[in-house]
């Protein structure tokens, strides 16, 4: 199967956000602005970019906004027509015809593993993506691209990863294993978020992944943690006893929408990145 033309991605959107309130009360975390849209619209212009059309955006309770973003608005672009606003209005549309975009509800909040498996419908026996709804990746190839590639030549689940700061590996899924070539590793092993001194490496798993439909069984088979979450990196564990798992040290930079300070962190440094309000604000920043 040639994977750009035909694999499917999962956008698992159901968490609650809790580190965002009160913004995010009312509105998902995935819907917060970057600039000038919100996060999971850079990630579904990612897979597209990649070549996908056919996704899954798993969501929760008070995650309308999500749906109503991706969806037409006859409203406001009859508003638009009439007002001769013709490139407000080709943006607005632009955003409905991205790709056919599908939405299953993850009831409870049980864990990215669990928010995986609520597509394993939509996904039947075939490899996929899976890219998370609050992670931005810039890179001149798509990175969901890059391990698409990876998997159509070996045929086996890769996992995105990238070197993270001692402080932060308990944050993280941190992988083991030996590197086969430049930027691949042959993973032995996978912990979830484990005490510094214990990793088997400073190698954190950044949240996109190309993954074959074994998933699904490993998921069945993942126990809960302590707070009754599937956690994707455990069922990784399982599946790879029975299957190869390769890490790729993408080639990009990610900007992680993890809390407060880390969304105005990536908005100050994109919008200093853009070629419409780059300038201008850093000369009102030195006016400042």
């Amino acid at each position: 199967m040639f994977a750009g033309e035909s694999m499917k991605a999962v956008i698992p959107a159901a968490g609650m956000g809790t580190r965002f309130l009160p913004l995010t009360k009312v509105q998902p975390k995935e819907m917060l602005p970057v600039v000038d849209k919100p996060v999971i619209q850079y990630v579904v212009e990612e897979a597209v970019n990649a070549g996908i059309t056919d996704i899954i955006i798993v969501t929760g309770r008070e995650k309308r906004a999500i749906e109503d973003h991706f969806d037409s608005s006859p409203e406001l672009e009859r508003v638009l027509r009439e007002r001769k606003k013709d490139d407000y209005l080709k943006r607005v549309k632009e955003i409905t015809s991205l790709a056919d975009i599908h939405y299953i509800r993850q009831k409870y909040p049980r864990g990215l593993g669990d928010a995986v498996y609520c597509a394993r419908h939509h996904i039947g026996n075939e490899s996929f993506a899976v890219m998370l709804g609050d992670t931005i990746n810039i890179s001149k190839v798509p990175v969901v691209k890059q391990l698409m590639t990876v998997h159509d030549e070996l045929d086996s689940s890769v996992i995105a990863v990238e070197k993270v700061t001692r402080d932060k590996i308990s944050d993280y899924g941190i992988i083991g294993g030996k590197m086969i070539r430049k930027r691949l590793y042959s993973i032995d092993e996978l912990v979830e978020k484990p005490d510094p001194a214990a990793a088997p490496s400073d190698l954190g798993i950044t949240g996109t992944y190309v993954l074959t439909p074994g998933i699904f069984d490993a998921i069945e088979r993942t126990e809960p943690d302590i707070r009754d979450e599937i956690q994707l990196t455990n069922a990784l564990s399982i599946l790879k006893k029975r299957e190869k798992i390769y890490g790729y040290a993408f080639e990009g930079r990610r900007y992680d929408i993890g809390d407060i300070y880390l969304w105005m962190k990536v908005n100050l440094e994109l919008t200093l990145k853009s070629s419409k309000y780059g300038q201008r604000l850093k000369r009102e920043m030195k006016v400042m």
